[in-house]
């Protein structure tokens, strides 16, 4: 079986006990979901930083976060979904959403099939896993495409607030500056945040064992 199916499943108790994707906070962001707002790039390098529009809610129970990350995702891309709708798209269940091969699977149905999914095998995400990471971000922000990632463990954005998703997680890869080194994180479990900056390498180790849908 391929190691990204095994290895990229949504576990329940895992979620519980890290405390991840908290029921009682997103619910209440989920009423009020905020509005996109126009992508912006620098005029003297079009690598150096863009942010995409988004459509930001958060997940409503513990096991939605690939319905929600999929559906902000999609949100960038001008498809206003429930995330109900993606739910049984992607054929989630009480277990979660089962790997990035259903991300990519779905957001290619919906958005015409320029999605493919990467996995990163390694425990820790090697250099050039790393700088394909960056590659793809870059490509696929440019095109108008935010990154579904699924992620495993624990780690810090920019401002040192730390992120902890030990039985697994999805969220969406909205935006870069510095040329890719940092890469803005829209977290469907964090409505107190919604959305951050995490280092490059930091998000590749998140994604490591698991994989992503640019």
């Amino acid at each position: 079986m391929n190691p990204i199916v095994q290895k990229s499943g949504l576990s329940v108790v895992g979620l519980l006990v890290a405390g991840g994707c908290a029921l009682g906070p997103a619910v209440a962001a989920q009423a009020a979901p905020t509005q996109a707002v126009p992508a912006s790039s620098s005029q003297n390098d079009r690598h150096a930083e863009r942010i995409l529009g988004v459509d930001y809610q958060a997940q409503p129970n513990f096991y939605y976060c690939g319905p929600a990350a999929t559906r902000i995702a999609l949100s960038a891309q001008g498809k206003a979904l429930s995330q109900d709708e993606v739910a049984r798209l992607l054929g989630t269940t009480e277990a979660g959403t089962p790997s990035a091969l259903d991300t990519t699977r779905v957001l290619n149905e919906l958005t015409g099939g320029k999605y493919r999914t990467t996995e990163i095998r390694d425990s820790v995400a090697r250099p050039e896993q790393v700088e394909q990471l960056r590659r793809d971000v870059l490509a696929a922000v440019d095109a108008g495409r935010p990154v579904v990632a699924n992620i495993k463990g624990t780690t810090v954005d920019t401002d040192g607030n730390p992120h902890s998703y030990e039985g697994g997680h999805y969220l969406t890869l909205v935006g870069y500056r510095d040329g890719g080194d940092t890469i803005r994180v829209a977290d469907p479990a964090d409505p107190a945040l919604g959305e951050y900056w995490m280092s490059l390498p930091k998000v590749a180790n998140w994604i490591a064992e698991r994989g992503y849908s640019s």
